[in-house]
């Protein structure tokens, strides 16, 4: 039985999942309210992916000597800020300034939240207990996207913020009352976290993530006009498809758990790419018919999240000593790969191949992948 208390680290999880997905369904009302084009619209969801980037080392390094329990608090109060800033933005510069500020404490709330779930969890539960945290994603995706896109064309864009700044608020609350002191890795310093990227492991790790993980990205950054466009269905439809997706998340996002507690990350990992692989290339050919279109945008969304366990466990293992940095790196890395995954699953459009050619991008991009972990496996099994 999973202790209760890891559920505050569920609902950020969702909070931080919905601010990051909400922009793409609200770019008409963003380039509307600040009279933008919807292309520069889309800046708010790469600024907000930069500070993640950003943000992911350097706060979990500023708060790598801070109880684990009270840098989550202060983590989630900053995204409450941050947010409110954003509701209350006067001008286009200034949204831009805020929704970069409010991406600076996702990878840290992820990194130091998986640390401190682990710790908490039972002996043998690791994974299970990081799962509950990340659940909040996927529930995220599922629910609280589409739920916030409907206020949002209905009411307000701003609405949907100050929400999203109250659940940081509620979980800032939460854990400070539900979660017990967890004490911070015994010797932590910023010296000794920079020593970390001196470790090719850890290098490994980031590659196979921010390339390999890329594939899914090329595949869900291009999704609209591959069902409205290959698949024949209409843009009404494109809801309950996400939803679908969302779904499948959810599902991976346990089965991922299951896996990382029953085998070594680094195998569960190599068969999950494996399986993104079988998928993307099953996709390129079988995208014409919407009933199997349908069943592997379920299986590749499960895939995606099934993949984020293992992944995290490999981290702190490479970064044994800075496990709380090493988790937060992961976020960091599935930013670049959602960057990286929709910029190279573009090129082919530019060149005028169909909306089926990122599939084969993101087939390349996860053998990547799997090479790279296989890497890691074959080091592992040196050093054994």
């Amino acid at each position: 039985m999973l202790d209760k208390r890891l559920y505050c680290l569920t609902l950020g999880g969702f909070g931080i999942g919905l601010t990051e997905f909400i922009a793409m369904g609200l770019l008409p009302e963003l380039s509307s309210t600040f009279s933008v084009t919807i292309p520069q619209a889309g800046y708010l969801i790469s600024v907000y992916a930069l500070g993640v980037i950003i943000g992911a080392p350097v706060f979990a390094s500023l708060l790598n000597r801070v109880n684990q329990n009270r840098a989550l608090v202060w983590l989630m109060l900053f995204f409450a800020v941050a947010h409110t800033a954003t509701a209350f933005a006067p001008n286009f510069g200034m949204m831009i300034a805020a929704r970069f500020l409010s991406g600076l404490p996702h990878g840290a709330f992820f990194g130091i939240g998986a640390v401190v779930a682990a710790k908490i969890a039972e002996e043998g539960k690791a994974g299970k207990a990081i799962s509950v945290m990340f659940m909040g994603l996927a529930l995220a995706n599922v629910i609280g996207v589409p739920i916030g896109t409907y206020l949002g064309h209905i009411f307000s864009w701003r609405l949907v913020m100050i929400i999203i700044a109250v659940i940081g608020l509620l979980t800032a609350l939460t854990v400070k009352l539900w979660i017990p002191d967890v004490p911070p890795d015994s010797g932590a310093s910023l010296r000794k976290d920079l020593k970390i990227f001196k470790r090719l492991d850890i290098w490994l790790v980031l590659g196979l993530l921010c390339i390999g993980f890329g594939g899914f990205f090329a595949w869900i950054s291009y999704i609209n006009p591959l069902a409205t466009q290959i698949a024949k269905f209409s843009i009404t439809d494109m809801v309950w498809i996400l939803v679908l997706v969302g779904i499948g998340m959810l599902i991976g996002n346990s089965l991922g758990a299951i896996i990382a507690d029953r085998m070594k990350p680094a195998t569960a990992t190599r068969r999950i790419l494996l399986l993104l692989v079988s998928l993307l290339l099953a996709g390129y050919f079988l995208s014409d018919y919407p009933v199997p279109f349908l069943i592997l945008s379920l299986l590749l969304g499960g895939t995606a999240f099934m993949i984020i366990i293992p992944v995290q466990m490999l981290l702190v293992q490479a970064a044994k000593g800075s496990e709380t940095l090493g988790s937060a790196l992961g976020q960091a890395g599935f930013n670049v790969g959602n960057a990286l995954g929709a910029f190279l699953g573009g090129i082919p459009l530019t060149m005028g191949y169909s909306f089926r050619s990122p599939q084969l991008v993101g087939v390349g991009l996860s053998l990547v992948g799997v090479i790279l972990t296989s890497v890691i496996i074959k080091r592992e099994k040196q050093t054994a």
